[in-house]
């Protein structure tokens, strides 16, 4: 599924314009992202938590020349599955 067919499944289940889901959908993912960027967690019970993983720094190496490379530290959202969303599934 697609951000578009996502938005057609919104405005049908919602019975709302595609338009308003549209937007409703667009400050959805911008109030994630911004608490994400935040440090802060999201958690929508049942559904699951989205937070921000931390990777260290790390030694790697280059596949073509083989030689040793240092990857720097970073930060990346994760999300964590609930267990009402765990269950609909299997």
């Amino acid at each position: 599924m697609n951000k578009s067919e996502l938005i057609d499944q919104i405005a049908t289940s919602a019975e709302i314009s595609k338009a308003a889901a549209a937007r409703a959908l667009d400050a959805t993912v911008a109030a994630v992202t911004s608490a994400l960027k935040a440090g802060d967690s999201v958690s929508l019970i049942g559904f699951g938590t989205f937070y921000v993983g931390e990777r260290a720094a790390r030694t790697g190496r280059n596949p073509r020349t083989g030689n040793t490379l240092e990857i720097k530290a970073a930060k990346s959202p994760k999300f964590r599955a609930g267990k009402a969303l765990k269950d609909a599934i299997n």
